[in-house]
């Protein structure tokens, strides 16, 4: 029986872990969940896990501190992952990352640490999930020629090229996926898909020039795999996250579940198609940001988010989230990214220029 601990348990990963522990009464034991604000979601999740539940601005990093686990499963928001994922390395806890930014803005810090302590992370996005299976039993990444991962395109693949005008409830109407607002935007202008580049590149240390992206609007191959022999793996399944995460937590075990199960035949047909560099100028940002090194990608991370609260607020258009974001990276300075300190500190200079002031 593995020992669980669920941080950012109120959210669409969190819920969705919930509901796989729950499935698995026999080989899951939560022993701690977290939350930031919902303390009467947290404590019911608690009351079925039978956990510790820990609510407000420190309540992961006490989660991981003050209890033991073999895995912890990093779903909160944003940058607040840091710190908490740093401590659960600490303890020995492998990771089940679902939380990108941590990956995006502190790759290099959190991997290094992480293979200092002998320590796992394991993929909870379903295309990292997918990449992880591909791999199983392949004698090292030397024999990866590419990875490619899958997107959906979001609600605005097949739109006029004018985003113009989009309001906040149009990007929040993702096609195939049911997400948090932030992640359901970065959905919408593929910044998400640019974020599981430098995810997959950390994870898998494959550099970003060997990973790809190809548009897949029926979310049915997750991500696939192409060797040096020529070969190409592809791991498919109906879009629900419980199957990576349900992986994540048990790989490579697997354990029976009553999930659709994929009817190829019904499918009839798969489609993929090449990202317009026009709809979605977010992914050459991030490619961009990882040619920049050191903290580009800290103020990368940091501007869209704080871009994508501006335009969900009004106060900036949908394609004002791109144009920030490129404005931004163009200005900042070279810092080093060798500490959380450091990664705090591009966050807050990013902030700082946003909000008007010096940086």
């Amino acid at each position: 029986m593995k020992k669980i601990a669920i941080l950012g348990v109120t959210g669409s990963i969190g819920g969705n872990a919930v509901d796989v522990v729950l499935s698995h009464p026999e080989a899951f034991k939560v022993t701690a969940v977290s939350a930031l604000k919902s303390r009467e979601a947290c404590e019911e999740a608690a009351r079925k896990l039978g956990a510790k539940a820990y609510v407000g601005e420190d309540a992961a990093t006490r989660a991981v501190e003050e209890n033991d686990a073999d895995i912890c499963l990093v779903a909160t928001v944003g940058l607040s992952g840091l710190k908490p994922t740093l401590a659960a390395i600490e303890k020995g806890m492998d990771i089940a990352l679902a939380t990108k930014e941590v990956m995006v803005m502190a790759g290099e810090l959190v991997t290094s640490a992480a293979k200092r302590k002998g320590v796992k992370f394991l993929p909870v996005d379903s295309e990292h999930s997918a990449i992880w299976q591909c791999l199983a039993g392949t004698e090292g990444n030397g024999a990866v020629d590419r990875l490619i991962l899958t997107a959906s395109g979001g609600p605005f693949l097949d739109a006029p090229s004018d985003l113009s005008a989009v309001t906040p409830a149009q990007a929040l109407n993702h096609p195939r996926w049911k997400m948090g607002p932030k992640v359901t935007v970065d959905s919408s202008t593929m910044m998400n898909k640019g974020f599981e580049i430098l995810e997959a590149r950390w994870l898998f240390g494959v550099p970003v020039d060997r990973i790809d992206v190809v548009v897949h609007p029926e979310s049915i191959v997750h991500s696939l795999v192409t060797f040096t022999d020529g070969a190409t793996l592809a791991q498919l399944s109906p879009p629900d996250m419980r199957v990576a995460i349900q992986y994540a937590l048990t790989g490579p075990k697997r354990l029976r579940s009553e999930r659709a199960r994929l009817d190829l035949a019904a499918l009839g047909a798969l489609t993929f198609r090449k990202p317009d560099p026009v709809r979605f100028p977010c992914l050459e940002l991030v490619k961009a940001s990882a040619r920049a090194g050191g903290c580009a990608s800290a103020v990368l991370a940091a501007a869209d988010e704080w871009a994508v609260d501006a335009f969900l607020s009004g106060r900036i258009p949908y394609t004002g989230i791109a144009k920030t974001v490129e404005e931004v990276l163009e200005h900042a300075p070279e810092m080093a990214c060798d500490s959380p300190e450091a990664v705090f500190e591009a966050a807050e200079w990013t902030r700082r220029r946003l909000e008007g002031l010096k940086g």
